[in-house]
């Protein structure tokens, strides 16, 4: 069952180049033209794709994750698609010191998946530390990749630059191989991201096949591991009210948890411009055209339409336009959360019931993958 081949240096290289190019214009679009491939598979035949998403716990989702995540999620779930969702609960260890309140904040984003629509009975929720199988697997899938490519890998430069000079902790540095372990310990075939995310997506593919080329197979018709693909996502980019990146360390987010009146007081600091005539205009105009860009996402209208009703109503009617439409739309997710949180229980329960579920399926997998290695002893 192992088979260790002769190209398999020559092969980790090209794989390591693939990583490097997975960003590459012509990467980018292959990756655009599969993801519109598997929109229309999807509508045909939704039972063929497994998909993985998640969070990390470090704090209280906003309207970044709803608009950009949340929702999709919840979107491909109702379309028929089996949906995985992480509470990623090891990997809040990666870059900090100090966890916080860590079952609090497990339990808000079961709260937050629930209240935005994810169905418990549609959908998988687990987390990490409960999953033990899957953990394991990464120590298999270590021996498949390089220190060099995992310095080079943008995802590790990213988090690394988010540390603000922190030394690099291992677990930071074999992040990309823990996300791998996530994705495939459920065969998970489609993983929704960004096309920034697309190098630690082309990582986990290349693990994929070189533990079929380096260890075999339990099976002979078929791969322990599927290559999962990337459903790039379609979610716009929204900035925090002051027009920089959304991040809950600047204090510019909009929680799911908020109430209208802490929304409306949000919007009422929001960075606009001098102009009145309100236009969308992304390039030139870019805090007034996110703006815009929430209104039109809770209500569905064109900005550029939400933008000519306002016309010279100036800033003071923009953001009362945006804080009514966002109320609007997020009162029954509002509603929902205030309902969950009173009953802790049927958050744990949920929680449970998806980490059992989880484990099965990773102890079936970690079986797989020790009969591929030869290591059933008995």
């Amino acid at each position: 069952m192992s088979n260790v081949t002769t190209n398999e240096t020559g092969a980790s290289r090209a794989d390591a180049d693939n990583v490097a190019n997975s960003v590459s214009t012509a990467s980018v679009r292959k990756a655009i033209e599969r993801s519109a491939e598997i929109e229309k598979e999807i509508d045909r035949d939704p039972s063929q794709f497994r998909m993985l998403t998640g969070d990390r716990p470090t704090g209280k989702l906003h309207l970044g994750h709803y608009f950009g995540t949340l929702k999709g999620r919840v979107e491909l779930q109702n379309r028929g698609v089996e949906t995985w969702v992480l509470v990623a609960d090891y990997q809040v260890i990666t870059d900090r010191d100090v966890v916080g309140p860590l079952k609090e904040r497990v339990l808000g984003l079961v709260t937050d998946y629930l209240a935005c629509g994810i169905d418990p009975a549609k959908t998988t929720i687990f987390n990490h530390s409960a999953v033990p199988a899957l953990n394991q697997l990464m120590i298999p899938f270590l021996a498949l990749v390089t220190e060099s490519e995992l310095h080079r890998n943008p995802t590790v430069k990213s988090e690394l630059e988010a540390t603000q000079g922190r030394a690099m902790s291992g677990l930071l540095l074999t992040y990309p191989v823990h996300q791998a372990a996530d994705i495939m310990f459920c065969k998970a075939n489609i993983v929704p991201v960004g096309q920034d995310q697309l190098p630690h997506l082309e990582l986990c593919r290349q693990i994929a096949s070189r533990f079929d080329r380096r260890f075999g197979r339990a099976h002979k018709d078929q791969p322990v591991f599927r290559r999962p693909d990337a459903l790039l996502s379609k979610a716009p980019y929204i900035l925090g009210t002051d027009g920089q990146k959304m991040s809950k360390s600047r204090g510019n987010t909009i929680e799911l948890a908020m109430t209208a009146d802490e929304t409306a007081s949000m919007l009422k600091r929001a960075k606009t411009d001098s102009d009145r005539n309100i236009t969308y205009d992304p390039v030139n105009r870019p805090e007034v055209s996110n703006l815009l860009l929430l209104a039109s996402l809770a209500t569905g209208e064109d900005p550029r339409v939400i933008a000519d009703q306002i016309g010279d109503g100036g800033g003071g009617a923009l953001k009362q336009v945006v804080t009514e439409a966002l109320n609007d739309h997020l009162a029954p997710i509002r509603k929902r959360r205030a309902e969950l949180e009173k009953d802790p229980q049927y958050l744990e329960a949920v929680l449970a019931a998806g980490n059992e579920r989880a484990n099965v399926e990773a102890n079936r997998t970690l079986l797989e993958v020790r009969e591929a290695m030869d290591m059933i002893y008995g």
